[in-house]
């Protein structure tokens, strides 16, 4: 090889090699950003609930004081306060039982048929399966307050005010999760699969519970946590529906700390009125942090298709 050709390979492998180090860097830089753009959200995200949960381990006085940044020693008063002290006026114990009760039962109810109905859409071929797939995605658009005013009434009819079927049995017709559970099989559930299962003599139900329904489990445990959170959190239906005191649900008890007299407030204390607050959120935190690589890999799988 001649000196002029050693010439111009070393100085294209270092042109070669200031390439690389300059794509390096930005990669890095922008991995940098990228990360930091991530923890200032997630300090955002969490925050709140931090001085939430902090707070309500303070007195009124301490909080008047001013924001702290770790526990203090309030918290066995402030239990008190919201458990024993008001308890018959805003019965906490009674209404979380109440709101697990109903967020249970509905979000079982909410996978199961709607993972049943996914599946029968995915499977068979019927007359009229496009137009009605098609109403189920028309039904998604259509806020549920539309239709309150009617659906009170109805339960008025049916002698099912101060029940909980109204905020249950619902739950069994939910388009969002059909279209969800149904965008999931179409990933991962191949129809071979299926076939395979008849030919060894395995009857619908069987197939369903035992094959189906084990593919779906990452997409069955994200929709029960979304379809959970959102019972638990129901204001407005519960609202209209419920009015006795013993049948209460936790939003409707926290929401009627609009209404404390001032006896009670004082009684109460803005401790307490966190507190409150952290009792019903705690919950859904522990499920979130528990369940996260489900909603990941649920999301994840259902979002590719073939």
């Amino acid at each position: 090889m001649s000196e002029a050709a050693i010439m111009r390979y070393a100085q294209f492998s270092i042109k070669t090699d200031k390439k690389e180090l300059k794509t390096k860097v930005y990669t890095t830089i922008e991995k940098v950003l990228v990360y930091l753009l991530m923890a200032v959200l997630t300090f955002l995200c969490i925050f709140p609930f931090y001085v939430m949960i902090i707070n309500s381990t303070r007195n009124s006085s301490e909080i008047a004081e001013g924001m702290a940044w770790w526990f203090s020693s309030s918290l066995a008063e402030n239990w008190q306060k919201v458990f024993k002290t008001l308890e018959a006026n805003y019965p906490m114990v009674r209404a979380m039982g109440n709101s697990l009760l109903i967020s249970i039962s509905s979000s079982l109810l909410t996978v199961y048929f709607s993972a049943m109905t996914a599946y029968a859409f995915h499977q068979y071929n019927f007359v009229g399966k496009k137009l009605l797939y098609s109403f189920i995605l028309v039904i998604m658009m259509i806020p549920s307050q539309v239709s309150a005013m009617g659906f009170i009434n109805l339960c008025n009819r049916l002698n099912m005010m101060n029940t909980y079927w109204p905020l249950i049995i619902p739950s069994i017709a939910s388009p969002v999760v059909v279209f969800y559970m149904k965008q999931y099989l179409d990933s991962v559930l191949p129809n071979e699969i299926v076939e395979a299962a008849r030919v060894d003599g395995a009857g619908e139900i069987r197939i369903f519970h035992q094959i189906v329904l084990p593919v779906l489990k990452p997409a069955l445990a994200v929709q029960m946590i979304f379809a959970f959170v959102g019972s638990w959190n129901s204001l407005f239906m519960p609202q209209m529906i419920i009015s006795k005191r013993n049948l209460l649900t936790l939003p409707l008890v926290i929401q009627s700390l609009s209404n404390l007299s001032n006896n009670d407030a004082f009684k109460l204390g803005t401790g307490g009125m966190y507190l409150m607050m952290t009792v019903a959120v705690v919950p859904l935190l522990i499920i979130y942090l528990v369940f996260s690589r489900f909603i990941v890999k649920g999301v994840t799988l259902g979002s590719v298709k073939g």
